[in-house]
């Protein structure tokens, strides 16, 4: 009989991951093969193929991480936003294109707003009205909507965002105009904001409504083709989809709420980090992933990833944070996640001052980074390592990928070293220390920006290229202590193994604190939480394995943003956490002003069976495991002799003092001058500085 497995499978911008769970065994399998950026789903099934010629496995249940929903926006060749239309309240039909006025770049005169993603003739001003007590001003006309429908289907419109004025105070005007769109455009993607974000604030609101309409054709098609590519292969596992806040989806959610997994790549790895804290019993982490394209800085706290409650997608980047105004705002739970052009495969370059820069292009998948000998002719951090002899000059990814020193010196030469006067070394180590300070900057992003200390914090540092980066951006935070899992290169496709079923439900309230007892509130948070069990137990899951989480969303009466606390029988002891989470926000706080309750938020949980991790004897000797010594290139000009060591061969107890490199088939490790490891009883290597 053959195996059973539990598949993961992460879409990555160079490679695509596949994390493989044997229930019966207990076992852990992993692999990589390269992402196929015009048709991602070719990636994924071809990791599945290659899983399958090696174990011939029945797969139980099949996980999927993507950023297909981000590339849309951000115009990746092969994908086209659909043509929608808007339908709202008679005189706010601009508010998509007024948006807010915000300029992330003050200083630009030639700065432009991105263009709307609904052209203005095709959106639709009804005259109805609710006010926002909820009372109806205007009772709709149904006439009016038929005369719309028409017009909509004479431009072939593809998907259609109902947004009208107080609709999350009294959603009965979208449902009414849904019910006759349905009528008079069958087959229609028809999506309203009360079903997608039942939150005030008008362009927010109508911005998630209308990406999410325009997301359902591409997504849905996307995974549609997945799920068909699965059934040829005879895989009659249910596909699941991770979402941006972390949690899991079933394919029909995922199809009709993608807004809701716009960002699921990134986040796995998250996921995978806040098990790893739990299980090492690390209160605080800063999770530091670095693949061939993107490196992304996460938090954890107590276990917990950190996040946010509102993004923009097709924005610009600016030292690992969206530029707010140069995107589309979307309105949904987000793993607080900072990004920036810090991979392996990032190109060094040289701008017209004459200064050296790393990023924000990269060489991807293909050509990918000059060394790979496939016909990239741009120097990349890749090259730089190889250069400073940090990587094998051998090969990457246990051999399967050649590299050519020769390429990589030329490239660097050519591009860098001569342009600038400098000698090839100087030119690859100056290209580390860049990448490395932008990297610096996205971990301070998500630790110092949102009041926590770094030093306060263990890095759990993975990816391919992870690592090799993590001990130097440790020395500029002021960390003491790394972890590097023992298959980095896979790990976040991990977090899709270890992620729970997860459902966020928000009802607006919008009441001063001194209006609300707890009464009230149990009595609301008790009817979300029927209809949450119901969505769960339909999904396939017993009360036993179902978890709420309820918290409110609270601010300072007349402010505009709010923050989230946990919510508590005694409401004196709510106001305290919104105090003390002001406090650490802000710097300050005040306890005399009056406090309201903007919204109730409550999270159901799914919980599924994770995979458990062996514990393996502690032993003393670590000398099998050196397989070589070579000249590696350090700060202050020195090339030191460094020993190499094979982590396979690594076990429980074994300690490696730096500088040292360690090899391993997804993943290379440098423990540069006074720092040492040691391996823990889950194979972990624990990096501590001496110094």
């Amino acid at each position: 009989m053959n195996p059973k497995f539990k598949i993961g499978i992460d879409v990555g911008g160079t490679f695509t991951d596949l994390v493989a769970f044997d229930e019966k065994a207990g076992e852990i399998f992993f692999l990589k093969v390269p992402s196929t950026p015009f048709d991602p789903s070719k990636g994924v099934i071809d990791a599945l193929k290659d899983l399958m010629k090696k174990r011939e496995p029945e797969v139980s249940l099949f996980v999927h991480a993507s950023t297909i929903g981000t590339n849309l926006f951000l115009g990746q060749l092969g994908l086209k936003i659909p043509k929608g239309a808007v339908i709202t309240t008679e005189g706010f039909k601009d508010i998509l294109e007024i948006g807010r006025q915000k300029r992330p770049e003050l200083y630009n005169p030639f700065f432009e707003r991105p263009r709307p993603l609904i052209e203005r003739h095709l959106r639709f001003g009804i005259k109805e009205r609710i006010n926002f007590k909820g009372e109806v001003l205007k009772p709709i006309d149904e006439q009016e909507i038929k005369s719309v429908a028409q017009k909509i289907k004479q431009e072939k419109v593809e998907t259609i965002a109902i947004v009208f004025l107080h609709a999350y105070i009294n959603p009965e005007h979208e449902k009414k105009a849904k019910e006759i769109l349905k009528q008079q455009l069958p087959g229609m993607v028809i999506m309203t904001s009360s079903e997608i974000d039942p939150e005030y604030r008008e362009y927010e609101r109508m911005s998630t409504t209308v990406i999410n309409s325009l997301l359902v054709p591409v997504v849905s098609t996307y995974l549609r083709k997945i799920k068909n590519r699965l059934k040829e292969l005879k895989v009659k596992a249910p596909l699941y989809i991770m979402q941006s806040n972390g949690g899991l989806a079933t394919f029909e959610v995922a199809s009709q709420i993608p807004v809701a997994t716009i960002e699921s790549g990134p986040a796995t790895g998250v996921i995978a980090s806040a098990y790893w804290s739990k299980m090492l019993g690390i209160e605080n982490i800063l999770s530091f992933d670095m693949g061939g394209t993107t490196a992304k800085a996460g938090v954890v706290v107590k276990g917990i990833p950190q996040m946010i409650n509102e993004y923009e997608v097709g924005g610009n980047v600016h030292s690992g944070r969206i530029l707010k105004g140069s995107g589309y705002p979307i309105r949904y739970p987000f793993i607080d996640l900072a990004e920036v052009s810090g991979g392996g495969g990032t190109i060094a370059w040289i701008d017209h001052g004459n200064a050296l820069r790393v990023g924000p292009l990269s060489a991807g998948a293909d050509p990918g980074p000059a060394c790979y000998g496939k016909g990239g002719e741009n120097p990349t951090v890749t090259d730089a390592n190889l250069i400073l002899g940090r990587l094998n000059p051998v090969g990457i990814s246990g051999g399967k990928i050649k590299v050519f020193s020769e390429l990589a010196e030329k490239s660097i030469r050519k591009k860098i070293a001569e342009p600038l006067g400098i000698s090839i070394v100087q030119a690859a180590y100056g290209i580390i220390e860049i990448v490395n300070t932008h990297m610096i900057r996205a971990l301070r992003l998500v630790s110092v920006e949102r009041g926590y200390d770094p030093r306060d914090f263990v890095i759990l540092a993975f990816g391919g290229a992870g690592p090799m980066h993590a001990a130097f951006l440790a020395e500029g935070l002021g960390v003491k202590n790394i972890v590097i899992p023992p298959n980095p290169g896979v790990f976040s496709a991990l977090g899709l193994m270890l992620a729970d079923f997860r459902h966020d439900f928000v009802r607006n309230i919008m009441k001063p604190a001194s209006e609300i007892n707890t009464e009230l509130l149990e009595k609301i948070f008790g009817e979300i939480e029927k209809k949450a069990k119901k969505i769960l137990q339909k999904e396939g899951f017993s009360p036993n394995h179902i978890v709420m989480e309820r918290n409110l969303e609270l601010r300072y009466l007349g402010q505009s943003y709010e923050l989230i606390v946990p919510f508590h029988k005694n409401f004196k002891v709510i106001l305290q956490l919104f105090h003390q989470k002001y406090q650490k926000m802000y710097s300050y706080s005040m306890p005399d002003e009056p406090v309201e309750v903007v919204n109730i938020h409550l999270i159901a949980y799914g919980l599924i069976r994770k995979p458990k991790f062996r514990k393996i004897p502690f032993t003393s000797s670590s000398s099998d495991a050196l397989i070589d010594k070579k000249m590696v290139f350090f700060k202050g000009n020195a090339w030191i002799e460094t020993p190499i060591y094979s982590r396979d061969a690594l076990l429980p107890g074994h300690k490696i003092n730096g500088p040292a490199i360690i090899e391993q088939s997804d993943a290379t490790t440098v423990i540069p001058p006074g720092w040492n490891a040691v391996v823990d009883e889950f194979l972990n290597l624990t990096l501590v500085n001496e110094v």
